[in-house]
């Protein structure tokens, strides 16, 4: 078994621990549920569900109030993103939406598991706004999380389709993406995920702002609050459903919701994907305490070692062992997601005042979220407030990227002592000094 396999497995079982009970709620969107992918889907559900996680789901019905309408000759329009049609349409669109959620209901009854379709949605009519009647359009007005609470409880996974009901047992047709937010928000949930068929949010389909950072793919893997609203703004017209969505994810972290995760329908296994790994794939948003730089502690030793031992192994950065690191504990700072660690780096203090930043190393598969730069601005930070006297790196292969952050090449011979009497003429590493 690799290196990187163990790695991988370790990675699931923590997040089995972290996520045992947490509630998701998923929306599917309609494209999804059409999809040959769909069934692969609602396998992966089934797997969540039965590893304890709290499963609500919210399918998508536009195909199915779009195909069913039209088999009636009943016209509709949209405004704002809502359907608008006239009364007579209502008991075509609840057959459509009811239609939709059985599909999904059966599917998971196939694979040994019950849910449950039910009205825990009241609603109230849009109304006329700036003159225009939205018809049956309507407002979610309030989630019986209570009753929700008790069929997780009891072991179902809750269906809810596109209909809210009025206190008089009136339907309204209402979003099922604001539907999934509001469910979230109403069950403190954990993660809600939006499953939308081709819904990504990459440099070839939208305007990313320069400072964000990028997979391989060219999607924004993550995204915090502050950047949403950087992104929103650079992409006034951009997809309609994918801004819609960021504003709802958005709203919805910050009334509690642990994070929202835009995903691609179209990819088998997303789900279980972006829950058991660190990176997952689509773009996550999420309040400011998802990733975080913290002092380095005893227990992070053989993570961090697993962290270096590629870079040691190409020689940009020195062999270290665990007794040198055990040495150095106070020295180091780490970065966790998640409970995992995934980036490492030091700040050494000289006799002179002088400061070194050094052991700089990320995990290959978080370099493009810009952790390393993250480092080491901490890491400047930290030497400016202990009055550094000058702070500096020793490289061989990163000068580059170093110049970038402000740093510019110095002389071996302004080097501290100790530090001077380490260096090694084979290795021939370059100093570089952060620019005053």
């Amino acid at each position: 078994m690799s290196v990187k396999s163990a790695e991988n497995i370790r990675n699931v079982i923590r997040y089995l621990q972290k996520f045992k009970n947490a509630t998701v709620v998923i929306y599917l969107d309609d494209k999804t549920i059409e999809s040959p992918l769909f069934s692969s889907h609602i396998r992966d559900i089934a797997l969540l569900h039965q590893a304890g996680i709290k499963v609500v789901i919210i399918p998508g019905a536009r195909s199915r109030i779009d195909q069913l309408l039209k088999a009636e000759k009943i016209e509709w329009t949209y405004k704002n993103g809502c359907r608008v049609t006239e009364t007579d349409a209502m008991p075509v669109i609840k057959m459509a939406a009811f239609d939709v959620s059985n599909i999904v209901m059966t599917s998971l009854a196939a694979n040994d598991i019950n849910a449950i379709i039910g009205n825990w949605v009241r609603s109230r009519a849009k109304g006329v706004l700036d003159g225009f009647d939205y018809g049956t359009a309507g407002e979610i007005d309030k989630i019986q999380a209570e009753a929700i609470k008790k069929v997780l409880d009891d072991g179902f996974i809750p269906i809810f389709p596109c209909i809210g009901w009025n206190t008089s047992g009136r339907p309204y047709n209402i979003s099922s993406v604001s539907l999934a937010q509001a469910v979230a928000i109403s069950l403190n949930a954990d993660k809600l995920f939006y499953v939308m068929e081709g819904k990504t949010i990459n440099s070839a389909n939208c305007h990313v702002p320069e400072h964000f950072a990028l997979a391989d793919n060219g999607d924004v893997p993550a995204m915090n609050l502050e950047e949403v609203d950087d992104f929103l703004k650079a992409n006034e017209e951009a997809d309609f459903d994918v801004i819609s969505v960021l504003k709802l994810a958005k709203d919805a972290c910050r009334r509690g919701v642990t994070r929202v995760h835009l995903v691609d329908g179209n990819l088998d296994g997303v789900l279980p994907c972006e829950i058991f790994s660190d990176l997952g794939s689509g773009t996550m948003i999420y309040t400011s305490n998802y990733g975080k730089i913290r002092a380095m502690e005893q227990t992070d030793i053989p993570a961090v070692l697993g962290i270096m031992r590629p870079f040691m192994e190409s020689g940009k950065l020195l062999p270290r062992t665990e007794q040198q690191l055990a040495g150095q504990l106070s020295d180091f700072v780490v970065y966790e997601i998640d409970g995992g660690v995934h980036a490492c780096s030091a700040l050494h203090f000289y006799g002179d005042g002088q400061a070194e930043i050094a052991a700089v190393a990320v995990d290959e598969n978080f370099t493009h979220m810009g952790i390393g730069l993250k480092l080491v601005k901490h890491l400047i930070s930290m030497a400016k407030m202990r009055n550094a006297a000058s702070v500096f790196i020793m490289t061989t292969q990163a000068a580059d990227w170093f110049e970038n952050l402000g740093f510019e090449l110095g002389n071996i011979e302004d080097l501290p002592a100790e530090r001077k009497a380490i260096w090694n003429t084979k290795r021939n590493s370059k100093v570089y000094r952060l620019k005053k």
